[in-house]
């Protein structure tokens, strides 16, 4: 198993230590683009054509129902293929 799937796996599970940088890495691999704010916000948003913008703010660990939108950004990724 790839570390790559184990990332994907944490994300799954729920994993109350995952950070900024992995979650950025799985959306970022799904085709979202990440905008910069026009001020010095702490939060980042994830966009994709025909998807629902995801916002993450920048800390670590990233709380729990953050993680959730990625896990339901994923699975509906996997519904469409």
């Amino acid at each position: 198993m790839s570390q790559f799937d184990k990332l994907i796996d944490r994300i799954y599970s729920l994993d109350k230590d995952l950070r900024f940088d992995e979650l950025k890495k799985v959306l970022e691999h799904y085709g979202y683009s990440m905008g910069a704010p026009s001020s010095g916000s702490s939060h980042r948003t994830f966009r994709k054509k025909g998807c629902i913008p995801i916002t993450i703010p920048i800390h670590n660990p990233i709380k729990r129902v953050y993680v959730e939108k990625v896990r339901d950004a994923l699975e509906e990724e996997n519904y469409e293929e």
